[in-house]
């Protein structure tokens, strides 16, 4: 008798355990499990330690031009653990209705882009994905209210220690001095 409620009371005790886990909030942006532009799983965890800029993208949009700056961005800052991570979205004037190969073709085709691109997710509204999700409640204004995406190449700034450290609105160029100053700020930080 005494054996079985020793038995009884660990199967508890292992179900507790393991509901508990599951119960556990996703907390940081680079916790989350996204899939790249070709359809494999991209684990965001695999940029801790790494300063990285989430950039909602659009081919069809006024500022898709700044996909040359970002790519020059990236080349620049990527040797120092720079990340940056091209986000499609269709959102704003349904202005990236390509699919997954037709943006993929297209950043190749006419940016060379060769950094990380996640595959077309919504970035705000109804669906919205976890990650922008956190990151629109991780940067509030100056009142304190959550701003969702205001449109295409809007940036968040994400530092070595996994946390949003700021955000840009979309008419920041890549090479404009605030958010090179920002980047080149949390790359000077020791990784954790």
């Amino acid at each position: 008798m005494k054996v079985l409620f020793v038995a009884a009371v660990a199967a508890l005790a292992s179900f507790t355990v393991v509901g508990h886990a599951e119960d556990k909030k996703v907390t940081g942006p680079l916790a989350y499990k996204m899939k790249d532009i070709d359809g494999k799983d991209l684990e965001l965890s695999k940029f801790k330690g790494k300063v990285v800029l989430f950039v909602n993208v659009a081919s069809a949009c006024g500022l898709t031009k700044q996909y040359t700056g970002l790519q020059e961005l990236y080349e620049k800052y990527q040797k120092d653990g720079f990340v940056l991570v091209g986000v499609p979205a269709n959102e704003f004037g349904k202005q990236e209705p390509g699919s997954d190969e037709e943006i993929k073709k297209f950043c190749d085709t006419n940016y060379k882009v060769t950094f990380p691109m996640l595959s077309k997710v919504v970035v705000k509204g109804d669906g919205q994905v976890p990650l922008y999700k956190t990151l629109v409640e991780a940067t509030p204004n100056d009142k304190g209210k959550v701003e969702q995406v205001s449109w295409n190449f809007e940036k968040f700034l994400i530092g070595r220690d996994g946390k949003v450290v700021a955000r840009f609105k979309p008419q920041v160029e890549p090479n404009a001095p605030e958010l090179v100053k920002a980047i080149k700020a949390e790359l000077d930080k020791p990784a954790k």
